[in-house]
């Protein structure tokens, strides 16, 4: 403090002035910065110094207990350093599009990359995952393809594919890769399909008749499995896009029913989507009734449907000054209960299902309650919601009471366990640059954005009085 008090009755106007107008410049800087790191990644760049290189070297480090979440792919188990977390799980889309049918013409027509490279990547590994085994050295056909699954670029891909079908004119997976990126229509993507089907079906059934004789032959039926489910499922969606939504259904039905352990590919959804185009919705509530089960993960598609079809039996004729007069019915009582319960799953959807926030193509890759599932339902399902008269009304009237049930969601939950904290960095790596990420709850400005603010306005405010008022500014820092 002397030492500044000296330094200061040192200064005449014009180097006071300077180093006012030079202050208020650097903390301006600093404020802006400090502003865009928090608007891109979410926390405090001061702090996140801070608490990374500082800390440790005061001694802090063996106090601090925040650590990075990190969150794995395709329902594996998440790893996290920071006790008491809800783990995030990145799941596989149960509808994502065609590459080559939809994600390319989207890009074509926008100029815009729609699929992450870390969404990309997700995929390439479920690929190598689903499609690949140790007996693939035993058919040259398979050695190709699974060279090509690992390739970055489409049009390697693509080759490997054509390279693999010279060597065996039956290669499912090289059907299923054709069908999935060089088709540019469904049309064209369900032709592929069907010949992968054909050449599916019959190594297949060779798998099965000597899948006992070892390990090696047991990877190999598991293997074939995989790419039959795959094929028939993709077959059904195709159906789909086509109109052919009796046929997609029943094909949807057969393949749970020949593959009952195969529930975690969570086909039951594609299944829902296509009963509520049909307007079935007592299938839909069967469906319900087995899958919305509390030992079952739980997912938007599972919440909001089911939020759907209460709000259906009381949405045309609801009123929000009629219910304040007289009060819930049970009836309406049950709807507001399922959209708060929904709500309270996934807070993301509503702004979606109410076209206050726009959408952009689902991702391949979606993070259960996070921005990337909200996205991927109201996608496929708000021509649902429209259809039905006054349900978008009733929910409008009542998903923001669920934040006044559950005042701290972090910390704890009504219905389902707190809301994580994690599900942020996941949604940004798996949404594309120019769709702005849904955050909930909604984070408070840090304290050195505040700071900086502050800093930078009282800067200014020194500059302005030292320009109009130079001699007495001096003596006032003198004194």
């Amino acid at each position: 403090l002397f030492t500044v008090t000296v330094f200061l009755s040192t200064l005449t106007p014009k180097f006071y002035f300077a180093l006012t107008v030079t202050s208020s410049f650097i903390s301006g800087l600093i404020f802006v910065f400090e502003w865009w790191h928090f608007r891109k990644y979410g926390t405090s760049f001061i702090e996140q110094v801070s608490a990374s290189h500082l800390r440790p070297l005061i001694g802090g480090a063996e106090n601090s207990t925040a650590a990075p979440v990190t969150f794995s792919a395709s329902g594996g188990e998440s790893e996290t350093n920071r006790q008491n977390l809800p783990e995030c799980k990145v799941w596989r889309n149960p509808l994502n599009l065609f590459r080559g049918a939809e994600y390319s013409r989207y890009m074509w027509v926008t100029g815009k990359e729609p699929l992450t490279y870390y969404d990309m990547n997700l995929s390439a590994q479920d690929h190598q995952n689903f499609f690949t085994c140790d007996t693939d050295a035993l058919r040259p056909s398979d050695t190709v393809m699974q060279k090509a699954w690992r390739e970055r670029n489409p049009q390697a891909r693509i080759k490997a594919a054509y390279q693999a079908l010279e060597l065996n004119n039956d290669c499912a997976t090289a059907y299923v890769l054709l069908a999935e990126e060089e088709a540019t229509t469904i049309v064209d993507a369900e032709k592929y399909f069907k010949q992968a089907l054909k050449a599916g079906e019959t190594i297949y059934r060779k798998s099965q008749n000597c899948h006992s004789q070892s390990p090696q032959h047991e990877a190999q039926l598991r293997r074939d499995t995989n790419v039959l489910v795959y094929v028939k499922r993709r077959l059904a969606m195709c159906a789909r896009k086509l109109g052919r939504i009796r046929e997609a259904v029943k094909m949807m039905r057969d393949l749970m029913k020949e593959f009952p352990l195969l529930s975690m590919l969570n086909i039951h959804e594609n299944l829902l989507e296509a009963l509520l185009e049909l307007q079935a919705y007592a299938d839909v509530q069967a469906v319900l009734a087995k899958y919305d089960d509390i030992s079952l993960p739980k997912s938007a598609a599972i919440c909001y449907t089911a939020a759907l079809l209460k709000a259906r039996a009381v949405s045309e004729r609801f009123s929000p000054e009629t219910a304040s007069k007289r009060g819930l019915s049970t009836a309406e009582i049950n709807a507001v209960e399922a959209i708060h319960r929904a709500v309270e799953f996934n807070p993301h959807v509503p702004k979606y299902l109410l076209e206050m926030k726009s959408l952009v193509l689902p991702p391949e890759h979606i993070l259960k309650r996070g921005d990337s599932e909200a996205v991927a339902y109201a996608f496929f399902h708000l021509q649902h919601w429209k259809r039905i008269e006054g349900a978008l009304n009733l929910l409008h009237c009542t998903w923001e009471g669920t934040f006044r049930m559950i005042p701290y969601p972090l910390e704890k939950g009504h219905l389902f366990y707190p809301y994580p904290s994690c599900t942020e960095t996941a949604d940004r790596e798996l949404l594309p640059t120019f769709h702005e990420v849904s955050v909930y709850p909604q984070k408070e400005l840090p304290f050195f954005i505040h700071f900086t603010a502050g800093l930078c306005s009282f800067s200014a405010m020194l500059a302005l009085l030292t320009h109009q008022f130079p001699e007495l500014m001096v003596v006032f820092a003198k004194a």
